[in-house]
């Protein structure tokens, strides 16, 4: 417990790290969903952009940008500066810190999408996920498979400033192939089949399925199920503690 109280502090006083995490998906929604007609336009199915869509892909944002950011840098900076190693002798050990650097992100990835969902309900009158049971299971998976995606990427960064480019050139492609400039609807069929299996992709979708009330699609699950596996055991064979 004093180790999560500690370091939830240091996260704290990260304070550009929250703006991109925290704020700048809750400013997107808001900003863009005022300002682009589209995005409050309902469609033949009357649901508009700013119901479903556009919260599930600032869900996804945020998660990417503590996956392929947060953590990593938190982690590999920890291992140069010789952290991790001094904690493995100590009785607190470095799974710990591991452990508590997880469930911070966690929470703040929990902490946003709550906040997206109350900004989507005030700004926009948009509703909840209304299949709330589906939806808390897809964002826990998804959220543990790119956690996992993280510490693979603290795994391979050699330095702290090595970490950030690495996160970036993986996480801004699996934004695009998630939906987020290119709707997946309206992707061609090869973008599209690259994105049904990115991870990212079915998360989105299973994401906004569960927000606008439909059950996820069972490919979506598992793909997302198998990128935890795939990406958990890449993270627990390559991990190194110095």
């Amino acid at each position: 417990m004093k180790l999560l109280v500690t370091e939830t502090k240091l996260h704290l006083r990260e304070w550009p790290l929250l703006l991109f995490t925290v704020l700048l998906p809750l400013a997107l929604l808001v900003v863009l969903g005022l300002s682009i007609p589209d995005f409050t336009r309902a469609d033949a199915g009357g649901e508009r952009f700013v119901d479903a869509q556009w919260p599930s892909m600032m869900t996804l944002l945020s998660l990417l940008t503590l996956s392929c950011s947060a953590l990593p840098a938190a982690l590999v900076a920890y291992r140069e500066q010789g952290v991790l190693r001094r904690m493995s002798t100590t009785p607190v050990g470095p799974g710990r810190l591991l452990g508590v650097q997880l469930l911070i992100n966690l929470g703040i990835g929990i902490f946003t999408t709550t906040l997206l969902i109350v900004a989507g309900a005030l700004v926009f009158g948009s509703s909840a996920p209304r299949r709330m049971g589906w939806f808390v299971l897809v964002f826990l998976l998804g959220t543990a498979a790119l956690l996992a995606m993280g510490l693979v990427i603290a795994s391979l960064a050699p330095n702290a400033k090595v970490a950030p480019g690495i996160g970036s050139a993986v996480m801004f492609p699996l934004m695009f192939v998630a939906g987020m400039w290119v709707p997946r609807d309206v992707m061609p069929d090869v973008l599209r089949t690259i994105s049904d299996y990115s991870v990212a992709g079915p998360f989105a979708q299973a994401l906004r399925d569960s927000w606008a009330g439909q059950a996820p699609q069972p490919l979506h699950l598992v793909v997302v199920a198998a990128g935890l596996v795939v990406f958990g055991g890449l993270a627990v064979r390559l991990f190194r503690w110095e």
